[in-house]
């Protein structure tokens, strides 16, 4: 399996106290290493990749506060912030989505995870959000229909937030299916059973707080796998946020490591049943940093299990 990360990522500073710090990135890379992972720089992704998500107006506008943050933090919103190394880290991140599915594609290898921070599942075409400042995902979904010519290419969310600006870029796209199990209500609000796209290719299965693994999974089983066997993706997403952990600080969810590694397993059997086992995993949500490191630890020995 390959590895996109970067140092950079490290260097993108939200106040102190922050909930998204560049520990969560560390205590991810060091539960990884025992793996071997093919591990791969990521490149900054090309304005292109960027403005098929993201307007150029939005691109545009965030370089003055960019510039203004070589010398002190910005507040985009209220909880998401710029620093210094936020510019090549945001680049990047987005960039690691971009080359880990021309890597899939090209059949270097079947699978990758990008380790990645700020994270992207809640960024809007136009606006930052949720500590997300460019969307990856959704940047390397877009990027897998238009510059390799797929016809249907599936993004599964299992943070514990509902990803709304992934939902948003694909409930105007039927090439492009979104599924999210998310805690609900939470923040941001958004992601209904009724909302289902332009196309039904938008499927929610909200949960309320206190749901344990079981109730996960049978959403998993009965609403947000059908559906993604019924649309018979040629390559699958993945956003891997950890934050519906038991443990975990922003939400009220009662998931273990092993049900992360459960979901893995099936995302992997989908992937060998309808896309040659293409798939490839984005790092967003989770909080605290051993449930996070032991969470992504067992989804990522789950998808390398045969």
């Amino acid at each position: 399996m390959l590895l996109y990360t970067h140092p950079s990522m490290l260097t993108h500073e939200p106040p102190p106290g922050h909930a998204e710090h560049a520990g969560r990135l560390k205590a991810v890379l060091d539960a990884l290493e025992r793996f071997g992972l093919d591990r791969r720089e990521a490149p900054y992704a090309e304005r292109d990749a960027i403005a098929r998500v993201h307007p150029a107006r939005y691109i545009d506008a965030l370089e003055p506060a960019f510039a203004e943050a070589r010398e002190k933090r910005v507040r985009l919103d209220p909880d998401t912030y710029i620093s210094a190394g936020s510019r090549e880290a945001a680049y990047r991140a987005a960039g690691a989505c971009v080359a880990a599915v021309d890597a899939v594609m090209a059949g270097e290898d079947a699978m990758a995870f990008c380790a990645v921070r700020p994270p992207g599942h809640h960024a809007e075409p136009m606006t930052p959000m949720g500590f997300c400042i460019f969307n990856n995902v959704a940047i390397a979904a877009m990027h897998a229909l238009e510059a390799h010519g797929l016809g249907k290419v599936a993004v599964v969310d299992f943070d514990v937030h509902h990803g709304n600006g992934t939902q948003t870029i694909a409930e105007r796209e039927p090439r492009l299916f979104f599924a999210s199990t998310h805690q609900s209500p939470l923040y941001p609000g958004t992601g209904a059973a009724s909302e289902t796209g332009i196309a039904g290719n938008v499927v929610n299965a909200p949960l309320p707080a206190g749901a344990g693994g079981g109730a996960w999974r049978r959403a998993m089983e009965t609403r947000i796998l059908p559906a993604l066997d019924a649309f018979a993706p040629e390559l699958i997403l993945v956003s891997a946020g950890f934050d519906a952990h038991a443990a975990d600080p922003l939400a009220q969810m009662e998931l273990e490591a092993e049900d992360f590694a459960w979901a893995a397993r099936e995302l992997r059997a989908m992937a060998l049943r309808h896309c040659g086992g293409k798939l490839v995993s984005t790092l967003e949500g989770g909080y605290d940093l051993a449930a996070l490191a032991g969470s992504a630890a067992a989804y990522l020995a789950a998808l390398q299990r045969d």
